[in-house]
């Protein structure tokens, strides 16, 4: 019988000596950069804060795969995903540490001295036990990403507004992408900035939505006058200065990440 080639390479190194094939071994470099960086102190300190980050999201991911087996009667069990991505986030995090100074600090111990451990206990917890585990009160940074997701989807919304009433023929959709805004504004709770535009825009509502009104087989497309459009600009321009400037009340709900990453920046 003639041997295929694919079959020959693996029969010829399993014939080889252990000690040859370990010689022969390479080192996988799939996730390096091609070119040498060198990371800083301070840049290494806020990789590590992302990559934390990930990994938390990852083992929060888990613990809620864990309660849906359980309500489903199966015994909790990993999935193939998480241990792939852990394993490959705590790789990216060992070759960070490799730009500190030497002696490199242990993985565990690095995080205790920057305080990360702190900001995210789940994390610690799965670099000792080697196996997910949630927490019995919820961490501060749980918020953080909820926090961020609305500023950025406020953001977005905002410059959109902005975009369409300026370019669009049609201002058919505008107030629905008005109380889309007004939605989001109200799920923040004691900013100030956004209590004024929140009661801005229910004074002019209802007006801005009864001028859209179009007659039955009308041909003409709803346009605002232009006193509501640079009402609706002035509204827009308010909220993105306020989300990229990022005052001191917007910043209460991930304090903990905002100090951490100006521990690097000074």
């Amino acid at each position: 019988m003639k041997l295929s080639k694919g079959w020959r390479g693996r029969r010829a190194v399993s014939d080889m000596p252990s000690d040859l094939v370990a010689v022969w071994s390479v080192e996988l470099q799939v996730r390096r950069p091609l070119m040498p960086v060198q990371l800083s102190p301070e840049q290494v300190g806020l990789e590590m804060l992302c990559l934390c980050g990930q990994l938390d999201l990852l083992i929060r991911a888990q613990m809620q795969q864990f309660q849906e087996q359980l309500g489903q009667g199966c015994s909790p069990e990993e999935s193939d995903t998480f241990q792939a991505q852990g394993s490959e986030i705590l790789d990216q995090m060992l070759q960070c540490l490799e730009h500190l100074p030497k002696p490199m600090p242990q993985l565990e111990d690095y995080l205790d001295i920057v305080g990360l451990s702190v900001m995210f206990p789940r994390v610690e917890v799965f670099l000792i036990q080697g196996s997910p585990v949630d927490m019995l009160e919820r961490p501060p940074m749980d918020e953080y990403f909820f926090h961020i997701s609305k500023l950025n989807q406020l953001l977005v919304l905002s410059q959109q507004l902005e975009e369409d009433i300026r370019h669009l023929g049609s201002h058919k959709y505008i107030a629905h992408q008005l109380s889309v805004i007004y939605q989001v504004i109200s799920s923040f709770r004691g900013i100030q900035v956004f209590s004024d535009i929140k009661k801005d825009i229910e004074a002019n509502f209802k007006q801005i939505k009864q001028s859209l009104v179009t007659e039955d087989g009308s041909r003409h497309e709803p346009q605002l006058g232009a006193h509501y459009i640079n009402w609706i600009l002035e509204i827009t321009h308010k909220l993105t200065s306020v989300v990229l400037s990022l005052p001191e009340e917007l910043t209460e709900d991930i304090h903990q990440a905002v100090s951490f990453t100006s521990q690097f920046l000074s």
